[in-house]
């Protein structure tokens, strides 16, 4: 291997993994609501907004950062920003009060924006235009990841009213990762894209940057926009799936154990019961397939895929977890007895099963979303078409967040514990009708919009 494919490889590794954190620090968040709120004397529903607010101007920042990535240096931008994000989270775990926790989860969302934004935007330009999907889902899969992870350290170490803990872990490691950009390697704007590789060969650059202007041109393109209705309709669904430890707790509860054991094994559970989430490299492959074929494969197969998540979440939900046998002498052991039943408990198989189906096609969604959202956009537009995106998405998840503890309040008033969380997330599953009708429709809109682009490149890399 020489030294300059190393280098490549080991950049898009450093970009992969810094990926997982923005997801693990919205992770962290949700399960230790009761412990902060207790150690800072606040009410638990003040923490929902402080963590929407996180979300929202971490997806904000992240336009400014993509706008910046098509004009500036984008491995300075990642440092600046991953500092930011860093010294924030250090400043979160010292909060005594309402308001430093605020402002500390304010800027750390203006740090986090980079991540999405400037990370997309150097690793399309390193990626090979086939291998775009099944690569892409590596980052996607990181980030989902990432909340998982996020999560399961909550879980663990709440259990223990020790919440400062992992933020002062995630903090640390932030500053070890700025040390490590010092290394990476920042291609070409526009390296990846056939129709520029004889250009870039030259050793003539691809000079093209963002104009302000511009950004109404991305946002009403028309696969642009069906990628941004697209993107809301979804993470509304998945945005409710942050209240699914909830509804593990509400079972396992409804079992007979305490709270303290429901909370810990929900930890678990909710990472064990997303592993189909690793299938999402296989899917972005055979949307890399399709595409091959014709532009409108990745587009097709994935609208299939959503939509068949809808009922397979469905019947998860609605299966109780009945004669959960679990050993509680310690954490560890609560793990161990759930994976043990995995395989004698047909409850609990039935359940893993489904959840294993319905997270596997729901990954689907992402690598061939950034796929899509690639192929579509010249390069020096693709940091702020993502970063619109992710906008968005985030405004998706805060509505499927915020939203589902209003079903939530309306429906607990006719129904009790779990039944009230299996009713509201059902619901909540309907947005990925719309969601992957857009998919549809995209695929029509793809043709006109990857050709546009390879004429536009075609006719530059000549001039």
């Amino acid at each position: 291997m020489n030294k300059n494919k190393a280098r490549i490889i080991y950049t898009i590794f450093v970009f992969v993994a810094l990926a997982a954190f923005d997801n693990i620090i919205i992770g962290l968040f949700p399960p230790l609501f009761s412990s902060i709120a207790k150690d800072l004397k606040i009410p638990v529903s003040s923490l929902g907004i402080v963590s929407a607010v996180n979300i929202l101007i971490t997806a904000l920042s992240s336009i400014v950062w993509g706008y910046a990535a098509g004009r500036y240096k984008r491995k300075k931008l990642i440092m600046y920003g991953t500092i930011i994000w860093s010294i924030s989270v250090f400043i979160t775990s010292k909060s005594t009060n309402y308001p430093q926790l605020f402002m500390s989860q304010f800027f750390t969302g203006i740090g986090l924006g980079c991540i999405a934004s400037i990370g997309f935007s150097v690793l399309t330009d390193y990626i090979p235009y086939k291998y775009r999907g099944m690569l892409l889902s590596l980052w996607g899969m990181s980030q989902g990841f990432g909340g998982i992870f996020g999560s399961l350290m909550a879980s663990i170490i709440g259990a223990s009213s020790n919440w400062r803990v992992p933020f002062e872990i995630v903090s640390l490691v932030g500053l070890m990762l700025t040390f490590l950009y010092i290394f990476i390697k920042e291609p070409s704007l526009g390296e990846s894209e056939p129709e520029l590789r004889k250009l870039i060969d030259e050793g003539n650059g691809y000079n093209y940057n963002i104009k302000f202007h511009e950004l109404s041109e991305i946002i009403f393109k028309r696969s642009n926009l069906l990628l941004l209705i697209q993107g809301l309709f979804m993470n509304i669904t998945t945005g409710s799936l942050i209240w699914l430890p909830t509804l593990y707790i509400a079972k396992i509860k409804n079992q007979g154990y305490d709270n303290k054991t429901a909370i810990i094994a929900a930890g678990y559970l909710f990472a064990i019961l997303q592993l189909g989430g690793l299938s999402s490299a296989f899917f972005g492959h055979l949307g890399d397939i399709l595409q091959k074929r014709s532009y409108k494969g990745r587009a097709l197969v994935t609208s299939f895929l959503v939509f068949i998540t809808m009922p397979l979440y469905v019947i998860m939900f609605s299966i109780p977890m009945n004669k959960l046998s679990l050993n509680t002498s310690n954490t560890y052991s609560i793990l161990i007895s759930l994976l043990r039943q995995i395989f004698i408990n047909p409850w609990i198989l039935s359940i893993f099963v489904l959840s294993f189906l319905a997270s596997a096609t729901q990954s689907a969604n992402t690598p061939n979303f950034l796929a899509l959202i690639t192929d579509v956009n010249l390069p020096e537009h693709r940091g702020a078409a993502f970063s619109i995106s992710n906008v968005f998405n985030s405004l998706g998840r805060t509505i499927g967040n915020v939203g589902i503890g209003y079903l939530l309040t309306f429906v607990s008033i006719y129904k009790g514990e779990p039944n009230n969380y299996i009713i509201t997330l059902i619901v909540f599953q309907l947005f990925l009708v719309p969601s992957a009708f857009c998919y549809l429709k995209m695929a029509k809109t793809n043709l006109k919009d990857i050709n546009k682009v390879k004429q536009i490149l075609y006719e530059r890399s000549k001039s």
